[in-house]
């Protein structure tokens, strides 16, 4: 089965940025990391990036025939409704992952446009978050 794993802006800084909140392994490391973990249950990961909220959307539009999809969706999770209403439009299941906790950051952040629409919410699990989306989306499509 396909399996899509978006990632919103600023998210290609992985590695990088504010390792404090963000830790020290960059986008390509949690990329690998998945891609094993799904190819080990005969699953496929397509993973995309971008900074750009319409290319996310073509994105998943594109791939909308996928079984499942999991999405940091970065800043975009605050200001998104057309990033909402593509999952809506696609209805492809989707896990919604922070790593940082955005209930205990900025008031601004504590909002997301996705998740009364997704299938699961992870916060503040740092990457672990990721893996822990991973795992959740393998026990579902096995049920």
């Amino acid at each position: 089965m396909k399996i899509l794993l978006l990632n919103g802006p600023n998210l290609n800084l992985l590695g990088n940025r504010e390792p404090d909140i963000y830790g020290s392994k960059t986008l390509k490391d949690i990329e690998g990391e998945l891609e094993s973990l799904f190819a080990s249950k005969s699953h496929t990961l397509h993973s995309f990036q971008s900074n750009h909220e319409g290319q996310l959307i073509d994105f998943l539009h594109d791939n909308r025939d996928a079984g499942y999809a999991i999405i940091n969706p970065g800043g975009l999770t605050h200001t998104s409704v057309s990033l909402r209403d593509a999952f809506s439009g696609t209805a492809v299941p989707f896990i919604e992952v922070h790593i940082s906790n955005i209930h205990a950051r900025e008031e601004f952040r504590h909002h997301s446009f996705l998740s009364s629409i997704a299938a699961g919410v992870i916060v503040g699990c740092g990457i672990q978050g990721y893996h822990l989306a991973a795992d959740l989306v393998i026990k579902r499509l096995e049920a």
